[in-house]
């Protein structure tokens, strides 16, 4: 039998998935966060720990895994890579292969070998390969590099549109009410004096309640608009600077402020973008977990050939979850 093992790590989760050369998941595991950006040793043992878990259900060793591909948020350049590669060596695995997690998020949301990715989980990113195989990455580095967006970002802006509202500088917003019960607070006043004076920062749950009032609100509304427009700016230069502009391929949407919160409220606005510079381009919101992207790079890293049934048989254990069923910032 042959045993391939695909690991997505995120900024606050990581996911390890074993699968037979068929796309068969035998075994996974959860641990936190995998992101060395955040700590090297914590993200060491957030994926040795996940790797454990999912190899002890699966009922493999080492020795049986085929080839092993890393999906890793904050493998972005060089300096990460002269992190990651012993670190991901000394786990133990011969044949592997390390990506940012933008790559695996791609592969696993179109069949096509060319393609571009927008991620907005804790952060944003954006990845694009053409049909040259040239590559290229914008973003995932911070708002002071030139991003904007992703939960975190979100529930600062959430935070700060119902500071605003109470002090007069907007008009009042339906957020006050949700976020005022999701934090504990009887008035704005008080939470306003508890978050100043213990320097807190706003939780990035708060980005949920965006969704839950845009329908009826202005604040919420304009802030999901922002995050679409500048998520399909940061594909746009992507697609420019890769000359994709008259190509036929898809823009997959990844994380879970795309993919488990409602699309009304951003994907046009990334759209209005993206069409202007590449009319061919299909966007499409990721239907299977990332990590089904590592796997299948794993595959063909092998030398396998990627069947239909592996693609059925991944999705029907790896599926995307019921949008807003969970909201972990992966």
């Amino acid at each position: 039998m042959t045993y391939y093992l695909g690991i997505d790590g995120g900024g606050s989760k990581t996911l390890a998935v074993v699968t037979d050369g068929a796309g068969r998941v035998l075994g996974r595991g959860v641990s936190g966060c995998g992101n060395h950006q955040l700590g090297a040793e914590l993200a060491d043992g957030s994926i040795r720990a996940a790797i454990q878990a999912a190899m002890e259900q699966a009922n493999v060793n080492h020795e049986d895994i085929r080839f092993t591909a890393f999906g890793l948020a904050g493998a972005d350049r060089e300096a990460d890579f002269h992190i990651l590669r012993p670190m991901i060596a000394a786990m133990g695995f011969e044949h592997h292969h390390i990506v940012c997690d933008t790559v695996i998020g791609l592969r696993a949301g179109t069949k096509q070998p060319d393609g571009v990715v927008i991620i907005c989980g804790s952060g944003t990113n954006c990845y694009g390969v053409n049909a040259l195989g040239e590559e290229m990455q914008c973003g995932g580095f911070g708002y002071s590099f030139g991003d904007f967006g992703g939960g975190s970002d979100l529930a600062v802006e959430a935070f700060r549109a119902v500071i605003r509202a109470w002090d007069g500088r907007e008009k009042s917003t339906a957020l006050t009410g949700p976020m005022l019960h999701m934090l504990g607070f009887e008035t704005v006043e008080e939470m306003f004096h508890a978050y100043l004076d213990d320097y807190k920062r706003a939780p990035h749950t708060l980005a949920k309640l965006l969704f839950e009032v845009a329908d009826s609100d202005e604040a919420a509304r304009k802030i999901l608009q922002r995050q679409g427009t500048e998520l399909g700016i940061s594909a746009s230069a992507v697609i420019r600077r890769l000359n994709m502009g008259n190509d036929k391929f898809d823009l997959v949407m990844v994380g879970s402020v795309l993919t488990r919160g409602d699309s009304r409220f951003i994907a046009p606005y990334i759209e209005e973008q993206v069409k202007a510079v590449a009319p061919n381009c299909t966007l499409r919101v990721l239907q299977m977990e990332p990590v089904a992207g590592a796997l299948l790079l794993a595959m063909e890293k092998s030398g396998q050939r990627v069947e239909a049934a592996v693609y059925d048989n991944l999705n029907a254990d790896l599926a995307v979850k019921e949008r807003n069923a969970e909201w972990a910032l992966d």
